[in-house]
């Protein structure tokens, strides 16, 4: 009994071996929850998208009446708000924290750096003295980013107003601009010469770290979780997503096998979002810090959906949340989209486990009761 006892025991190990092994390489069918897609697009629309996502607020940009204008979301097209200012050309929010969305708006033919606080009525311009231009890429906690345009483009910080303005553009640089702000740090690019450098700043201009790897002819920060930046970079001839924690030479290259090109245009925690063209189509792609983990988003839309891409993600250790866009081929539109699945609990694959070894020890005992 000791002997058959113990070999058992080795048998539930091995099972609880292999659905460890099976749940870290994501080849357990349950590992993995299943994407839910929600269509954010407004009716009335012509075309929308969502390119920023923080807490339950999803921003971009949404086409009414032949009108680009500001939008915001949470969770569903009826959930729309029209942020367009009454006098703007045009709109646009490119980010959301809290309850403020940054982006910018064209008033008298001026690209006007806005600020907004959920409404049309809340907008504040966050243009500064001195500047004929702004646009205002970023936002985090009280923080906005983006550039200025004075005679060139300086990339700039703010604090709510147009009086708080920081200007983050380096000595010796030909131009700046910022792009995500998160905690302490914001990054973008500058230009040296005919080459733009991915950048990370610290707050300051003479903080200004130059991210560019030495292997491309090109790079750009889009985004940082203040630990990750994530953005692209360009390699013999092809823009590839890349992944920093730093440094030029932390650079990791995302670009999945087979795919012609990529951008990473996300960051969360360790998770980062963009899309991937192949030879096919472009798709809404998400990694977990490898190009080999990259995951296919386009393959859980609609079959009307002929392209897509992914622009920011969000998680409250729930649930995660994946903002973007995919164009309706039936409808001949682009489309806000949100994708959301489970946070996969780790401790599930164990438990299973555990419970399939209690099962065995069951039906071996089952005979010998019988007899």
């Amino acid at each position: 009994m000791k002997v058959v006892r113990n070999l058992l025991v080795g048998k539930q190990l091995v099972l609880l071996a292999a659905v460890i092994t099976m749940h870290a390489t994501g080849l357990f069918p349950t590992a993995r929850a299943q994407w839910t897609v929600t269509r954010l697009h407004p009716s009335g629309a012509i075309n929308s998208g969502a390119v920023h996502i923080a807490g339950m607020q999803q921003v971009g940009q949404a086409v009414v009446d032949d009108v680009a204008r500001a939008s915001l979301w949470t969770g569903s097209a009826a959930s729309w708000v029209d942020l367009h200012p009454a006098d703007a050309a045009l709109s646009v929010a490119y980010a959301t924290s809290g309850s403020q969305q940054a982006g910018y708006a064209v008033i008298a033919g001026r690209s006007r750096a806005m600020l907004w606080s959920g409404s049309a009525a809340s907008a504040v311009d966050l243009t500064p003295a001195g500047a004929t231009d702004a646009i205002a890429f970023g936002a985090s906690a009280g923080r906005q980013v983006g550039y200025a345009w004075y005679g060139l483009s300086h990339a700039g910080l703010w604090h709510g107003t147009a009086s708080s303005w920081i200007d983050l553009h380096p000595a010796g640089v030909d131009s700046s601009l910022a792009r995500a702000v998160s905690g302490e740090d914001q990054v973008g690019e500058t230009l040296i010469g005919t080459v733009l450098h991915a950048a990370l700043w610290r707050g300051t201009a003479d903080s200004w770290v130059d991210l560019h790897p030495g292997v491309a002819s090109a790079s750009r920060a889009l985004a940082t979780s203040g630990t990750h930046q994530v953005g692209y970079a360009i390699v013999s001839g092809s823009w590839h997503a890349g992944l920093w924690t730093g440094s030029a030479a932390t650079w990791v290259d995302l670009n999945p096998d087979g795919a012609i090109q990529s951008i990473a245009n996300g960051v969360f925690d360790t998770l980062q979002v963009g899309y991937a063209d192949f030879e096919d189509t472009r798709r809404a792609v998400a990694w977990n810090g490898s190009a080999d983990s990259w995951e296919n988003l386009h393959a859980v839309l609609p079959a009307e959906f002929s392209m897509s891409e992914a622009y920011g993600i969000w998680s409250d250790g729930v649930s995660i949340s994946v903002a973007g866009a995919g164009f309706n081929t039936v409808a001949n539109r682009y489309e806000a989209l949100l994708w959301t699945r489970p946070v996969p609990e780790p401790h599930a694959m164990v438990m299973l486990a555990l419970g399939v070894g209690v099962v065995w020890r069951r039906r071996r005992k089952q005979p010998h009761r019988g007899a």
